[in-house]
C-alpha cells in the first residue's frame, strides 16, 4: 500500500473530502481503496485514526485527471468511503464534492484561467454525464471568498454555478427505471427516479412521520430505518442497480408539505444515515419528481409557473435551490444549482 500522496482537502457544498490527481493514487483499485480507507480512518465509527469526520458527508474523495474527450477539460471520479465498513464505492456521483473539482483542477494547472470567471467542463465518470462549473477567477487565480451563502454551511463564499445536462437515467438507464411514475413497494407508494442520483421518493406520512423531524430524531427511529431499508433492498433491482445491500444507492427521500415557503420539504437517508441537508443531485432528482403528475412528491409540491422553474427544496438545515429548464413537452431539459467551495489544506497525506 502507498505510504503517502499529494492531496488537497476541500469543502465542496455541504460535503468535505480529499481531492487527488489520478496519477498520485495507485492504479490498482484494491491498493487505491486500501490507501483511502487508511487515510480516512475507516472502518471506525469515529474515524479517529484518519481524516474522515465520522459522517458520510465528510468521508468522500474526488479523483481528477485531464480528459481525452473532445470539449471536456477534466474527468472526475467520485468515491464514497464508508465510515463503519471497509468499503469504497463508485456507485454514485456527488454534486457537492463536484463544487470543488473545478477550483482544484485550476489550482493543479489542468485548466487555464480565461478571465474573471473560468468555466470548467467536467466529465463525471460515475455516471458518464457532463457538468459545467463556473469558477470565480479574478486577478488570475481562484478565489474562495465571496458573498454567497448556502444552507448547511456557515458564512459565505464565492459562488460555484453548476449546470447539469442529460443526467436522466445516468445510473439506472432511464429517468424512471420501472417505466412508471409510481410503484407500490412494501405497501408504500414510491417514485423510483434517477436524474443524476438514484432516489426513492415517498410520502413521509406513509412512513408514520411528519417529515419535519430532526436528523437525530429520525436516526433514533429504529422502526423507520428498518422499513426504509426493506424498501431500498427491493427497489435496488427494480432500478437496475442489482443487490444494493452494500451500496450507497439508492437514496431514500421522504417528502411532505413545505414549511418555509419552498417547493417541498424533504428528509433523506443516504442510505442508512439521515442527511444533514440534501445532496445536489439528490435535490435535482427530487425536484424532477415534483414535476411528475401522480407522484408522491407532486402531492405536496408548490410549483411556480413558467418553463424555467426555481424550486427551493427544503431540508433539515435549510433549502437547496434547483433551477429546472423544461422542453416543449414539459420534460426537464437541464438543471442548475449554486454551490460554494473552500480549500482547507494542500499538502501530503499519510497512510502510515
Amino acid at each position: 500500500m502507498s505510504k503517502s500522496a499529494p492531496c488537497m482537502w476541500m469543502r465542496g457544498g455541504t460535503s468535505k473530502g480529499g481531492y487527488f490527481l489520478a496519477e498520485d493514487l495507485p492504479s490498482d483499485v484494491a491498493e487505491r481503496d486500501a490507501f483511502l480507507l487508511r487515510i480516512m480512518g475507516s472502518p471506525d465509527d469515529r474515524q479517529i485514526d484518519g481524516m474522515g469526520g465520522a459522517d458520510p458527508l465528510t468521508s468522500k474523495v474526488a479523483v481528477i485527471k485531464p480528459s481525452a474527450r473532445e470539449g471536456v477539460d477534466i474527468d472526475y471520479l467520485f468515491l464514497q468511503v464508508f465510515v463503519d465498513k471497509a468499503t469504497v464505492t463508485d456507485m454514485q456521483n456527488c454534486g457537492n464534492i463536484l463544487a470543488g473539482v473545478g477550483p482544484f483542477a485550476i489550482e493543479r494547472g489542468l485548466v487555464k484561467i480565461t478571465g474573471h470567471i473560468t468555466t470548467v467542463t467536467i466529465y463525471m465518470e460515475n455516471t458518464g454525464q457532463i457538468a459545467k462549473a463556473d469558477i470565480q477567477t479574478p486577478n488570475g487565480k481562484v478565489t474562495y471568498s465571496g458573498d454567497t451563502a448556502i444552507d448547511g454551511v456557515p458564512g459565505t463564499a464565492a459562488p460555484v454555478a453548476v449546470t447539469f445536462q442529460d443526467t436522466a437515467g445516468s445510473s439506472c438507464g432511464q429517468l424512471l427505471p420501472t417505466g412508471d411514475t409510481k410503484n407500490l413497494v412494501e405497501g408504500i407508494e414510491v417514485t423510483m427516479i434517477d436524474n443524476g442520483m438514484p432516489t426513492v421518493v415517498m410520502r413521509a406520512c406513509d412512513l408514520g412521520i411528519s417529515g419535519t423531524e430532526s436528523r437525530e430524531e429520525l436516526e433514533a427511529n429504529t422502526k423507520l430505518r428498518e422499513k426504509l431499508e426493506a424498501i431500498r433492498l427491493k427497489c435496488g433491482p427494480m432500478m437496475n442497480l442489482g443487490d444494493v445491500t452494500d451500496k450507497s444507492v439508492p437514496k431514500m427521500t421522504m417528502v411532505s408539505t413545505p414549511q418555509k415557503g419552498g417547493a417541498i420539504s424533504t428528509r433523506t437517508f443516504i442510505p442508512h444515515r439521515c442527511h444533514a441537508s440534501i445532496g445536489v443531485l439528490g435535490a435535482v432528482s427530487v425536484a424532477t419528481a415534483c414535476m411528475l403528475k401522480g407522484s408522491p412528491a407532486a402531492d405536496f409540491a408548490n410549483i411556480p409557473d413558467g418553463s424555467s422553474k426555481t424550486l427551493e427544496i427544503e431540508h433539515p438545515t435549510g433549502q437547496a435551490t434547483v433551477l429546472l429548464n423544461l422542453d416543449n413537452n414539459n420534460a426537464v431539459e437541464s438543471a442548475a444549482i449554486v454551490r460554494t467551495a473552500r480549500k482547507l489544506f494542500d499538502g501530503e497525506i499519510f497512510a502510515e
